[in-house]
């Protein structure tokens, strides 16, 4: 049996009702590779059986290069999906990105550069605080950046000191750092960047930054009882972590 090629980049885009965002950020990800010499694969993970995505994705793997296509018969979350598609991937790095193409795979770059360094997870962030250069574009309204600002002194406070936004789709892993990280994690919703990030610093990996221009899109299926709902899963990392469900 001839040897599998090596993967270097691994894509992964969990996906709920993205019937309409998914083709254009799926042709985004075929130009910018089609100008690379990655060895790449891009996994999309659909999250319940009567969600619209599977409605594109049959055009969509003729036209696409390297895409998969994984699902589950129920809808599980956006943590579920990620955790699934990253265990699944077989790159040497590992990214999960949104399927809107807010922070566009062009930052990828930005990213490589701290790999070289020895960084065995880079993120994205939105925030000054965390790096210089961010930029949103197209900001999120007001009242969700008040509750996002005044969630993150909580997260940090509970789980994870020092990063102020831990909530960017746009994160990157060794895929060593990956199968440690989401082999162990249990957080299906939103709340599951805040486990990894968490699990990063208690497994002590090396975490990088780079600064993303991000443009908020309307259509979010981010509700308002998400910010609340991300607060109630970081008390659940912690409580995870003090009765050692990780197995660290």
């Amino acid at each position: 049996m001839p040897m599998q090629k090596s993967i270097d980049l691994s894509v992964v885009v969990p996906a709920y009702d993205e019937q309409e965002r998914l083709p254009g950020t799926l042709r985004r990800f075929q130009e910018y590779f089609a100008a690379r010499s990655y060895a790449y694969e891009i996994i999309v993970v659909v999250d319940g059986e009567t969600n619209r995505t599977r409605e594109v994705l049959p055009d969509l793997q003729q036209e696409i290069a390297h895409l998969a296509v994984m699902g589950e018969p129920i809808n599980r979350g956006k943590g579920f999906s990620v955790r699934k598609g990253m265990l699944a991937a077989r790159g040497r790095i590992r990214l999960f990105t949104d399927a809107d193409n807010s922070s566009d795979i062009a930052h990828f770059e930005k990213m490589e550069a701290l790999f070289d360094r020895g960084f065995e997870i880079v993120i994205a962030s939105r925030h000054p605080r965390d790096v210089k250069g961010t930029a949103q574009t197209v900001s999120q309204p007001w009242l969700k950046r008040i509750l996002g600002s005044a969630g993150n002194l909580f997260v940090q406070a509970v789980a994870v000191p020092g990063i102020w936004d831990t909530q960017c789709g746009f994160k990157a892993f060794r895929g060593d750092a990956a199968e440690t990280i989401f082999s162990r994690s249990q957080i299906d919703g939103w709340g599951f960047d805040v486990e990894a990030l968490a699990l990063a610093r208690a497994f002590n990996l090396k975490i990088g930054m780079i600064p993303v221009s991000w443009i908020n899109d309307e259509r979010t299926h981010v509700r308002w009882s998400d910010y609340f709902r991300v607060l109630g899963e970081t008390v659940q990392v912690r409580k995870n972590f003090l009765t050692g469900k990780y197995k660290l």
